[in-house]
């Protein structure tokens, strides 16, 4: 007995990451099903061992993700989703500006490589440093181990875009990023790193001015129960499963 889920892909959403699939194996299952599986666990945050038995076998779901996380194609996909949808909201695919900020999250009992202690969050596990455009679409991941100080793992997070997008100018951060990587930045990227602090020594919550833009992007990932702590092992998956979420956010948001 087949059976559908909200997570599941439609027809128009299908075609338009099918052209990133080169893949010519003959299978029970198609590539969309896999696809479908995958969501599924993203959304629902079960264990790989824990799809429905609706879905196609878990080692086969297990062995497509594995596979497409190393040889590109989920990234490869998001990045041509967020390209389009800038474009529908007339923007030029390249940013002229990008925000970055780090977001703690625990990781489970059994651990995983690259872990640590936040000190300033008492949070154990690791650090989810993005950037992204104004309109919060992600640019660039990197999850390292919570307690490395932002200003210390920023550059790397920077080098994600280096040589990637010619219009960039300016990266706005908070407080956590200031020292020597504001001259660091300009010297090595070319690119300005604008800081933006509180109005005052208020412990109340205040709406920075476009501080807020990556904050949302962080409050999109609570949608999907796979990002409420980081589950995996190996920091590249975690940003793998990054990608999805952020690929099935745009998806959502293409006419069906």
């Amino acid at each position: 007995m087949e059976k559908t889920y909200s997570t599941n892909l439609t027809d128009s959403q299908w075609s338009t990451i099918l052209a990133f699939l080169n893949d010519t194996r003959k299978s029970k299952h198609s590539l969309i099903e896999i696809f479908d599986a995958i969501f599924y666990m993203l959304k629902t945050g079960c264990q790989w061992r824990m799809l429905p038995k609706y879905l196609p076998r878990w080692k086969l779901v297990y062995y497509y993700f594995n596979k497409w996380k190393w040889d590109g194609p989920i990234e490869e996909i998001h990045e041509h989703l967020r390209d389009l949808t800038r474009k529908r909201a007339g923007k030029e695919r390249s940013p002229s500006l990008g925000l970055i900020d780090p977001q703690s999250v625990k990781t489970i009992r059994s651990g995983g490589l690259c872990r640590g202690i936040d000190g300033g969050k008492k949070t154990k596990g690791r650090k989810r440093h993005i950037v992204v455009d104004t309109i919060g679409l992600l640019f660039a991941v990197v999850v390292h181990s919570a307690h490395i100080n932002d200003s210390k793992e920023a550059p790397f997070v920077l080098s994600e875009l280096k040589y990637r997008f010619s219009r960039l100018v300016k990266i706005i951060a908070d407080r956590g990023y200031r020292g020597d990587l504001l001259d660091n930045t300009k010297m090595t990227f070319g690119w300005i790193l604008e800081i933006i602090l509180r109005k005052d020594d208020s412990t109340k919550f205040q709406v920075l001015p476009q501080r807020w833009i990556v904050e949302r992007t962080f409050a999109w990932f609570e949608s999907y129960r796979r990002l409420s702590k980081d589950f995996e092992f190996h920091p590249q998956t975690s940003q793998a499963v990054i990608y999805l979420a952020m690929t099935k956010i745009i998806l959502n948001r293409i006419k069906k």
